[in-house]
């Protein structure tokens, strides 16, 4: 069995535009390109038009281009997104936010030694840019240097106390240390900040990594508060009711896993295995062969089937 751990693109921290060109009246567009509710589709049109009416020059423009950029970044359109984070950069060669949104696209496509010299330089011209701390701690992290980004996260908490996505990912590199402590003691402070879903699910995966089963469900508990028609909370506590025996219970929760994400081979192995627990057999051989369909290599699905004589 295997609990569906929290989706951190976590170490991922937004890039915005950062700080908007001075000056910044402008229509709709101009607010568009630079509003932080802007999806990436609604970003890269409003930036386009900014930009292809020739209207702005200078650092105004940058960030046009800067803004532009994050939202290709976003959409994963990485080699566009780099264009126009270059032209940027030759638009407002001092300009931060360019060098920030870059790093992210070299983070994206694995380079993270061109990623961090991205973020130092972004940090030399705005050392006060918490966020440029968070990225390059997120590029450090993927090196494999743990403690390198803790020392960013550190950084980017001292300059923005609230960043509450700077919490989870020092919490998230903490637990990965196996440092319990203080672990639990940033994810929830970031509960306090910003008490999401994955908020709850990521202090829940410590609470159940070290064993304090009954905090991890009342996490998971509040997720599913917080997101009902969202499977994650759902199949997190549903595991932690097997690991407590209550097979019930644990059907309950995965049979709502299910409702809303029925293309989870683990939530259907799962629910299998506490069927075959209660003695229904029939239900149990139809979860485990759905599981086996979407995942033909879950050797615990076909270890089951095959003491129940149904492969």
């Amino acid at each position: 069995m295997r609990v569906q751990l929290s989706v951190l693109t976590l170490l991922a921290a937004l890039a915005s535009a950062a700080p908007v060109p001075a000056a910044a009246e402008g229509g709709p567009a101009w607010q568009a390109c630079f509003a932080a509710a802007s999806t990436p589709d609604e970003r890269v049109k409003a930036c386009s038009t900014v930009i292809d009416t020739g209207s702005e020059t200078g650092q105004r423009l940058a960030g046009a281009y800067c803004s532009r950029g994050h939202g290709l970044t976003e959409k994963r359109q990485l080699d566009a997104a780099l264009s126009d984070l270059d032209e940027a950069v030759k638009l407002a060669p001092d300009y931060a936010c360019a060098y920030n949104n870059r790093g992210r696209v070299y983070g994206f496509k694995g380079d993270y030694d061109r990623a961090i010299a991205e973020y130092d330089q972004a940090i030399k011209l705005d050392p006060s840019m918490a966020l440029a701390y968070s990225n390059r701690g997120d590029a450090r992290y993927n090196k494999g240097d743990l403690d390198g980004a803790i020392a960013d996260f550190d950084a980017a908490i001292k300059r923005n106390p609230n960043y509450a996505r700077a919490y989870a990912n020092r919490g998230y590199v903490y637990a990965r240390k196996h440092d319990t402590a203080h672990a639990l003691a940033d994810y929830s402070t970031r509960i306090k900040l910003a008490p999401d879903l994955l908020a709850y699910i990521d202090r829940g995966n410590v609470y159940r990594d070290s064993e304090q089963l009954d905090r991890a469900a009342a996490d998971y508990g509040e997720a599913i508060r917080i997101a009902p028609t969202d499977a994650r909370g759902w199949r997190n506590r549903g595991m932690i009711r097997l690991f407590q025996g209550n097979n019930k219970g644990g059907v309950a929760d995965y049979d709502k896993a299910l409702q809303y994400d029925p293309s989870d081979a683990f939530s259907w192995n799962n629910r299998g295995q506490a069927r075959m627990r209660l003695g229904d057999k029939q239900g149990a051989i139809a979860d485990l062969r759905k599981a086996l369909e979407l995942n033909p290599n879950l050797a615990t699905a076909r270890g089951a089937l095959q003491r129940l004589g149904a492969l």
